[in-house]
């Protein structure tokens, strides 16, 4: 589940045309809480990270349809601006695969 974790963080708004859940939940610093719709249109002309690195990564699985994961986030621009974040999402599994349903950010110092 990181790799698709990290296709969100890399691979920009096509990622999120088909993998975001359109009942989906972001809440991001300074954006706020952002439903699905939003996130995809916010994601239209922004830059997205050159790179990413997750670390105190856990995963838990209350079903076969469900997915939590929480992690570390350590992420640089292409203009090398770094972000170090915690983060939670949660996938659920439906006939078309897996979906993206919850992601929050919270930076760190």
């Amino acid at each position: 589940m990181f790799a698709l974790e990290r296709r969100f963080w890399l691979e920009g708004a096509a990622v999120y045309a088909a993998l975001l859940d359109d009942r989906a939940l972001m809440a991001f610093p300074q954006m706020g809480v952002m439903a699905a719709d939003a996130v995809r249109e916010s994601l239209k002309d922004a830059p997205r990270w050159a790179s990413v690195e997750f670390s105190d990564r856990h995963a838990g699985r209350p079903n076969d349809e469900v997915v939590v994961l929480g992690y570390r986030a350590a992420a640089l621009r292409a203009d090398g601006d770094p972000y170090r974040c915690v983060c939670t999402s949660c996938y659920v599994r439906d006939e078309s695969g897996w979906r993206l349903v919850q992601h929050q950010q919270s930076p760190l110092g």
